[in-house]
């Protein structure tokens, strides 16, 4: 399969993050992608440079002032106070209910809170390089999709980006790599694209932004959100709004469930997404779902990611992966090979 890869992804590369209160090494880490990009060369899959721009998709699924922010992040931080290039940038207040956030503070944290879900996206000097870097590869794999050179195509990149909303990031997350993919797929002439979001987190992000929308399904199945991370979005009874109602699928699953029942709720999505009638497909790999990985409960295996990929392949659509998450970084590599070379099997 085709992969976009760009090794700007290593620009991003914060020095700790806050996990359960404590100051830990991060988990999304450059290693995740080098690993993919090994298996992928071994394997003998082709590696090729993003070529498009994704500048016009970031500019329909993000807010102005939030692509703004983020990329003068790094120099405004820098800009607070000396010393600050040793120092990594947190939110430490948000606009919760009854506060207003219709109003961008001056302030450099009030802004970072303003634009952030939670305090779990760390920023470094490259993040906005790498993240742009991350959104090209899921606009160049979904012109070449779009334009038939390909019946699929890999955007490989990181940091992910299924938490990333309209106008926040959160979760690892800052530009929404599933929506860039999906949006460019749409204004090259697909009349409806599904999303498919296989990540043991519920892409909150991507639900907010097409939400509202009927030319893009969104189905994700995923931990249940009263006991997983993103907590606040992915139950059962959201189905979309005014366009956007009935075009949302959300399957959650409760920690620990077995690869049976994830099979059974992935079959379950396959069905909607076949009854869209959709003109592409795009799946938010993320391969957390891992019985390995390090901040996931679900126990699915080697074989299981070749299940998947299979499952995958054999509903003939047009279809652009785009990496998310997968914590186990050594095993990250061989799980996403195999899901890619199941969907080519079929």
């Amino acid at each position: 399969m085709i992969t976009f890869f760009n090794d700007s992804h290593q620009a991003h590369c914060p020095a700790f993050e806050f996990f359960r209160g404590e100051r830990v090494a991060c988990f999304e880490t450059p290693a995740r992608a080098a690993h993919v990009k090994g298996r992928l060369l071994e394997r003998g899959h082709i590696l090729r440079t993003p070529a498009v721009d994704s500048s016009p998709a970031l500019a329909r699924v993000h807010a102005a002032p939030y692509l703004a922010f983020l990329q003068h992040a790094w120099l405004d931080w820098l800009d607070l106070a000396a010393g600050n290039d040793q120092r990594q940038p947190f939110p430490s207040v948000w606009p919760v209910r009854s506060l207003r956030s219709d109003v961008e503070p001056v302030n450099f944290i009030a802004r970072l809170g303003l634009y952030s879900m939670d305090n779990g996206s760390p920023l470094s000097a490259g993040t906005w390089q790498a993240a742009k870097a991350g959104a090209d590869t899921a606009a160049s794999a979904g012109a070449l999709v779009a334009a038939g050179h390909a019946r699929s195509a890999f955007g490989c990149s990181r940091p992910p980006g299924h938490h990333a909303g309209a106008d926040f990031m959160g979760g690892y997350c800052f530009l929404n790599n599933a929506a860039v993919a999906a949006q460019s797929l749409r204004d090259a002439g697909a009349a409806r694209v599904a999303i498919l979001d296989v990540d043991y987190h519920h892409g909150n992000g991507t639900q907010s932004i097409f939400y509202r929308r009927a030319d893009v399904l969104c189905v994700s199945l995923h931990g249940d959100p009263l006991t997983e991370y993103p907590f606040y979005l992915g139950h059962a009874d959201e189905g979309g709004e005014g366009e956007g109602e009935g075009f949302n699928l959300n399957l959650p699953l409760p920690a620990g469930c077995s690869s049976a029942l994830w099979f059974e709720a992935l079959e379950q999505a396959c069905r909607r997404i076949s009854l869209y009638r959709s003109d592409a497909l795009v799946v938010a790999l993320g391969l957390d779902t891992f019985a390995g990985d390090p901040i996931s409960t679900f126990s699915l295996l080697a074989d299981d990611f070749s299940r998947l990929g299979r499952r995958l392949g054999a509903m003939g659509l047009p279809t652009v992966f785009v990496l998310e998450g997968g914590y186990a970084a050594a095993s990250l590599g061989i799980n996403a090979v195999t899901v890619i070379e199941g969907f080519e099997e079929a």
